[in-house]
């Protein structure tokens, strides 16, 4: 061990033990799935919750009717603005009671798309929706988030504010058209802006008065819903987001499956649930210019002012490719993350970063807790594991104090990554039953550092070496 590692492991204090296998272990009543748990803590549902999940995650059904699209006077040339002839479909298709608004084979340029209850925008195969580059086509603002604080600002692309039974479907294209000609170049304008509305939430200022939209440089994300219920977004494949793919804001019951993604802009998150419940992505493809699921509820004042957490998430079966983190918790978590569970995903390349990001620190607050990972692979990452570090952005400089607790990693293969963890909790607030179970990380490069956090391993190979004290990790 070498000098830097030595010092971070005696930083270990009694109030954030780590221990080896030895009684760390115990069955406990809420272990639906016979996993245990800690015995110092409660561990949580466990993974019988998921069928919880499941029973309250359910997609809408919406009447056999279609509305094509063109018969409202959309042309398929690519050029020619279809914005009008989908809203005059929508708002058909919704008056009639619901149905389908069909997008037919070929290219159509749109502006924002604003779906209505008991409406499936269904995109074809062969079919593309081309979304213009011109600001003034999400205009005039609607209520949306931005990086976790609410304003008024350009609609995203597809967007849908108290609805109920809404769905983007099909095997067709949506292409958001950015480049570093126009969207992705205002990543760094946009910093003045992204600091004026921390500023007007710190300071109360209502919603409504916080006008962006025209002249500024907040960029709009794909796919968002607010305050919406029963939501399916369902086999497209999506590409070229100027901001953060699928947004779901307060919403409940919401299916995505069967997406590909593929967009690698700057802050192109894939799926980010935020302040929702009962989430279950599925099958999905991801290859994205950030992390592929984050899942967010808020973000200082704001998250505070909300306060709604976002819980009862279930993720299987997905590819995770590209950029940032796989599976990442924040960073705008201050109204907290519970009830996440993770499976049978595959992970990995020489372009991603991290297995599991839970970032967050004493400016952004909030807490992460029954969190479980189990028979995921993951072929190949630059960075660790495990990342969860109370230091990392601006620091403990702030007045929330993070919370991290009852995280499980079972049957998780890891064939290379740098590092297996990077953990930093804070002496006041360690973190608390972090768990691998029938783990095994074939190739590892560099120590791992941890402090002020609880770990234990049973059955946790690393580089063919059976862990049972963290020394052998620092």
């Amino acid at each position: 061990m070498n000098d830097v590692s030595r010092k971070n492991f005696l930083r270990l204090g009694a109030a954030a033990a780590v221990t080896g296998t030895a009684g760390i272990l115990a069955a406990g009543p809420a272990a639906a799935d016979g996993a245990g748990g800690s015995a110092l803590h409660d561990p949580g549902p466990g993974w019988g919750y998921v069928s919880e999940i499941l029973r309250n995650t359910r997609p809408p059904r919406f009447a056999a009717r279609d509305f094509s699209i063109t018969t409202f006077g959309a042309i398929p040339d690519g050029t020619t603005l279809a914005t009008d002839a989908i809203a005059k479909a929508v708002d058909a298709c919704h008056r009639a009671g619901g149905g389908r608004v069909v997008v037919p084979a070929g290219t159509f340029l749109t502006g924002a798309i604003h779906l209505k209850s008991n409406v499936n925008l269904h995109v074809s195969a062969g079919a593309t929706l081309l979304f213009s580059s011109d600001p003034t086509q999400y205009l005039p603002v609607v209520l949306t988030r931005f990086e976790g604080q609410e304003c008024m600002n350009y609609s995203p692309f597809i967007y849908a504010r108290d609805c109920e039974n809404i769905a983007v479907t099909g095997s067709g294209t949506l292409d958001g058209g950015a480049t570093w000609d126009n969207w992705w170049s205002w990543v760094t304008p946009s910093g003045p802006d992204a600091q004026t509305l921390q500023q007007l939430a710190a300071d109360g200022v209502p919603v409504e008065d916080r006008v962006f939209g025209d002249g500024h440089h907040l960029r709009a994300a794909f796919i968002e819903t607010q305050s919406c219920r029963n939501v399916l977004i369902e086999g497209l494949t999506i590409l070229r987001s100027p901001f953060w793919e699928i947004h779901p804001v307060l919403s409940r019951n919401v299916t995505v499956r069967g997406l590909t993604i593929d967009s690698r802009g700057p802050n192109n998150d894939g799926v980010n649930p935020e302040s929702s419940q009962y989430v279950h992505i599925q099958d999905c493809t991801l290859n994205c210019g950030d992390d592929c699921i984050a899942i967010k509820s808020g973000k200082g004042a704001d998250g505070l002012r909300i306060n709604v957490p976002s819980e009862n998430i279930l993720i299987e079966n997905c590819t995770l490719n590209i950029r940032y983190g796989a599976i990442t918790i924040g960073s705008e978590m201050t109204g907290g993350v519970r009830n996440v569970f993770v499976r049978n995903c595959t992970i990995g390349s020489p372009n991603l970063y991290f297995g599991l990001y839970i970032k967050t620190n004493s400016v952004r607050g909030g807490f992460a807790e029954n969190i479980y990972l189990r028979d995921l692979d993951i072929s190949n990452l630059t960075k660790e594991v495990v990342s969860c570090n109370f230091y990392r952005s601006e620091g403990d400089v702030g007045p929330l104090t993070p919370r991290v607790r009852n995280v499980e990693l079972r049957n998780v293969n890891v064939g290379h990554a740098r590092n297996a963890f990077s953990i930093f909790g804070y002496p006041r607030s360690p973190i608390q039953d972090f768990r691998l179970i029938d783990c095994t990380y074939t190739s590892i490069d560099a120590a791992s550092s941890i402090q002020d956090t609880e770990l234990s391993f049973q059955n946790f190979h690393v580089n063919g070496q059976l862990i049972t004290d963290p020394a052998q990790l620092t």
